[in-house]
């Protein structure tokens, strides 16, 4: 989106040197990159940077309001609400399509959010990998209230772990070694010290929870939440001495209500430019007459699955109505292919990742990643066999 810079970026690009990219991340991390990795990162221009901490403004205003937790206490789902909730999320990942206006100026519109954490570890380490093998201009940033990669990690050190011992810190998951978003743990591993352990693994005593580690029983303290029920409901039969929901003696960095509370519940209560229109269905007495324009989306649902792009009035009446309440009614979006490839454009999301250490009055803006898609839709399962396209980091001008 830089002109300039993709330019310089795309004459030293080549097939090897991306074959060569990938090749360092599978030397680092043999056998941990298990998600497709674009093949260069987003250069995203002042005018486009300023419109997307705009709108991230007007999500903290939100969020933080006094009310917040009220207007939101429906939107945990029966039977998944744990106990000890904290006073607000820790992490909050913001999801915005790159657009362009009535004006033709290239504009952020929001897709989703959640108060649940992201690739926190890994988008450092692929940013400074890009550095590393292709032209960066000095004056582009992936940070944003940090310098560093050092002080990023410093930040993040201080919340996960705080003044615990790291081995009394687990980042929670099911099965994590066969979770596609490994090599995430593994980096959060060597920068933190902070394991990755199956929730399978972990013994209950009382109110106590450990997990074993060189032949020791080992206290757990903190919990660094990566685990989602939607996860858990894919193994029906899975026998485990802790649940989510039990009452135990542990403190949540992301606590799992956190999930709910800041999600595709929290849209309709956003209004600015760079939001669109979205309704609860339950509140619809009529449907838009436009119906043509909007996209229906399963209200507690996980990287993208159940959304029906194409409704008719006669999809939206055949939803019961005590299942109503369970769906989203937004306004589409138009992604505007807007990055150059070698051979056309392709659109983006940029996901903007902030931390909110306990203690803090609001969250703080610290990263960030972004997709790059060919298809209908950002996901893997709309851009199968093809180049230019996946994960990566944004360079932002400021």
């Amino acid at each position: 989106m830089i002109q300039s810079v993709r330019q310089a970026y795309n004459q030293v690009f080549s097939p090897e040197s991306y074959r060569a990219f990938l090749d360092t991340v599978d030397t680092d991390y043999p056998g941990q990159l298990d998600f497709r990795v674009a093949e260069t990162p987003i250069f995203v221009p002042k005018i486009l940077t300023d419109k997307l901490l705009e709108a991230c403004d007007d999500i903290v205003n939100v969020i933080t309001r006094d009310d917040f937790q009220a207007l939101t206490d429906k939107a945990i789902p029966a039977g998944q609400r744990v106990p000890n909730e904290d006073a607000h999320t820790q992490f909050m990942a913001v999801d915005f399509a790159v657009c362009k206006n009535e004006e033709g100026e290239l504009t952020p519109q929001l897709i989703e959010l959640q108060g649940f954490p992201s690739l926190y570890g890994f988008q450092p380490y692929i940013a400074s990998l890009f550095r590393s093998l292709y032209p960066i201009p000095d004056n582009l940033s992936h940070f944003f209230t940090v310098a560093s990669n050092a002080d990023y990690l410093e930040q993040l050190r201080r919340m996960i772990v705080g003044d615990c011992n790291p081995e009394e810190v687990i980042l929670l998951e099911i099965y994590p070694e066969k979770q596609k978003t490994r090599i995430d743990f593994v980096l959060t591993q060597k920068y933190l010290g902070v394991s990755a352990v199956c929730i399978t693994k972990i013994k209950k005593e009382g109110r106590d929870l450990f997990y074993e580690k060189d032949g020791r029983q080992v206290h757990i303290k903190r919990i660094y939440n990566r685990l989602i029920f939607d996860d858990l409901q894919n193994f029906p039969n899975l026998q485990t001495d802790f649940h989510l929901t039990d009452d135990v003696d542990v403190e949540w960095v992301g606590h799992p209500n956190w999930f709910f509370r800041i999600s595709k519940y929290t849209l309709p209560l956003l209004k600015s430019p760079y939001f669109p229109a979205s309704y609860f269905l339950s509140d619809l007495n009529t449907y838009p007459t436009d119906l043509e324009n909007y996209v229906l989306k399963p209200l507690f649902s996980f990287a993208g699955s159940g959304v029906k792009l194409n409704i008719t009035p006669a999809d939206l009446d055949a939803i019961p109505a005590h299942q109503r309440d369970g769906y989203l009614l937004q306004r589409k979006v138009k992604y505007e292919p807007v990055i150059q490839s070698p051979d056309g454009l392709v659109k983006c999301e940029i996901r903007m990742l902030f931390i909110w250490p306990k203690g803090d009055k609001k969250p703080s803006l610290v990263t960030n990643l972004s997709r790059l898609s060919r298809g209908e839709m950002i996901g893997v399962n709309f851009n199968k066999n093809k180049d230019w396209v996946g994960g990566t980091v944004c360079f932002f001008e400021k």
